[in-house]
């Protein structure tokens, strides 16, 4: 079971990490929190691993810092909701403001985030709450990163990837970047997904 990897960041995607240790590139889904804070390709990453085992495949999900690790286990638990929709969640809301969601019973907060119903929303708030208490609600440091034309396909996938569209993906970050030269590819992807959200 891998709990950590440090080793040299070789590709960074908005999806997805290719760490590579010892002469070995680990593939590592991670969300959008952990994503904007990698440095470039080349430097040196520490990452918090949950090794995700089926029967048909073994899966790497890396964080930048235990509190979204922790959140990422405790989303885990509650029916309903896998892998790749808790990386969602992490993607769209702070820890901090999941955690803030679930202790007020801000459902319709919850429900903005693409695969959230009204039932699975309200299920986390009754599964959750109690747990949730016993979590941190640190967020990691942002580190800004130039949207230039790579990135944006970047934000194209990560926001594919979350459960929208291409069309509307694209249209978002269109109206997004208009007139707005060297936007940072975190703040691309979160005025975005706040775009989108509205709909």
């Amino acid at each position: 079971m891998i709990a950590s990897l440090t080793g040299r960041l070789r590709r960074k995607a908005a999806d997805y990490l290719v760490v590579e240790v010892s002469g070995v590139g680990y593939r590592v889904q991670a969300p959008l929190s952990t994503y904007y804070s990698m440095p470039d390709a080349g430097e040196e990453v520490t990452l918090h691993i949950h090794t995700h085992v089926r029967e048909d495949a073994l899966s790497l999900f890396g964080f930048l810092t235990e509190a979204e690790k922790d959140m990422f286990l405790v989303l885990l638990g509650v029916s309903g909701i896998g892998p790749r929709l808790a990386l969602a969640i992490l993607s769209s809301l702070t820890v901090s403001d999941i955690s803030s969601a679930i202790r007020t019973s801000d459902d319709s907060r919850l429900c903005t985030i693409p695969g959230i119903g009204r039932k699975t929303a309200a299920r986390m708030v009754l599964e959750l709450k109690d747990k949730i208490k016993l979590l941190p609600s640190t967020d990691p440091s942002q580190n800004r990163l130039t949207a230039g034309p790579d990135h944006v396909d970047d934000a194209i996938s990560a926001l594919v990837n979350l459960g929208y569209k291409k069309t509307l993906a694209e249209e978002a970050l269109r109206n997004v970047r208009q007139g707005r030269a060297g936007l940072a590819i975190e703040e691309l992807i979160r005025e975005a997904l706040n775009a989108l959200m509205k709909r």
